[in-house]
């Protein structure tokens, strides 16, 4: 997911005359990427400058003109009433230059949004406008920019999850690590965000992760595994996902007894690991955990152990996810 996502439009009319920046580029915050023909825009801040410079004329005569006004009327050479018309046109004139510097301000703003250029470093898409192709003000889709380095990755962690993450919260910033199933890469970064509604109809809780993507590999609406490092777990027992089974009664395991059959134990499992899943209750270490073929496998069936027991390893406990 994006950081940042921006559809670029224009903000005035003209023809598009330049597009120097093509379709799919990274670009940098500022860089130019549509102009379009600055000309009218130009002329009529000259106009506008112009007129400003017209008004503010006006406007020093008549401040000479009310101060001999003003000394007549003193002395009863000049009428009060035509005192009072010079000055409200002396206030008019003001306003008229008022008027003109915002007049100006705009013309020259009008000139600036001739150039569209990026908001934030990021990359672009496809662009649905060409030279000399007729834009309008907020009615035409130029293309779109999507900030990507760093980039955001939402993922559903388990209800069952929230206790172990939040105590990871509570200590410091927990790492994430991101897998892309497409390339094998390999992306760091931190939980960023976790959200205060759990889904019930889902047991899920929406979490967010920043990860660090300088060679712009990851790319928004992609899939990737997700993994928290929530915690160390000394001594956690791990076993194949191939030994783990799923019924009615919650996730199982066959052991192989000491009496050569198989028994089905219930076991409460955490995170995965690779390819090897974390088995909090439910097996010791130690004992023969049967791997693969459960579909063919009963409890009280004749098994012969061999090589692959479960075993106990330094590993973090990580959170699981897809985003």
């Amino acid at each position: 997911e994006a950081i940042r996502s921006v559809t670029l439009q224009a903000r005035v009319n003209g023809y598009v005359v330049a597009r120097p920046v093509g379709d799919g580029a990274d670009v940098k915050q500022s860089q130019l990427l549509y102009q379009i023909d600055p000309r009218d825009y130009h002329a009529a801040l000259d106009c506008a400058t112009a007129q400003a410079r017209g008004d503010a004329a006006n406007l020093a005569y008549s401040r000479v003109a009310q101060r001999r006004r003003e000394a007549l009327t003193k002395d009863g050479w000049f009428p009060k009433d035509a005192f009072d018309q010079s000055t409200s046109t002396l206030e008019q004139s003001q306003a008229a230059l008022a008027a003109d510097a915002a007049a100006i301000r705009t013309a020259a703003l009008n000139l600036d949004y001739t150039e569209i250029r990026a908001p934030f470093a990021g990359r672009l898409g496809r662009s649905l406008v060409h030279e000399g192709a007729l834009v309008e003000s907020g009615g035409t889709q130029l293309n779109t920019l999507v900030q990507i380095d760093p980039i955001y990755i939402t993922f559903n962690p388990s209800e069952t999850d929230l206790a172990q993450i939040d105590q990871g919260m509570a200590q410091d910033e927990l790492p994430a690590e991101v897998t892309a199933p497409d390339h094998g890469g390999r992306f760091a970064g931190a939980l960023s965000f976790l959200d205060n509604t759990v889904d019930r109809s889902t047991g899920t809780i929406v979490a967010r992760a920043t990860i660090a993507n300088p060679d712009r590999l990851l790319l928004p609406g992609g899939f990737v595994h997700v993994r928290l490092h929530v915690a160390d777990q000394p001594d956690a027992l791990l076993v194949p996902q191939a030994a783990l089974g799923s019924g009615q009664l919650g996730k199982f395991v066959y052991v192989a007894g000491r009496d050569g059959k198989a028994a089905q134990r219930l076991v409460s499992v955490g995170s995965t690991y690779g390819d090897l899943v974390w088995v909090t209750k439910g097996v010791a270490a130690g004992e023969a955990v049967i791997v693969g073929n459960l579909q063919k496998i009963a409890p009280g069936a004749l098994v012969r152990p061999a090589a692959g027991q479960a075993s106990t390893a330094d590993a973090a406990a990580p959170s699981d996810g897809a985003g």
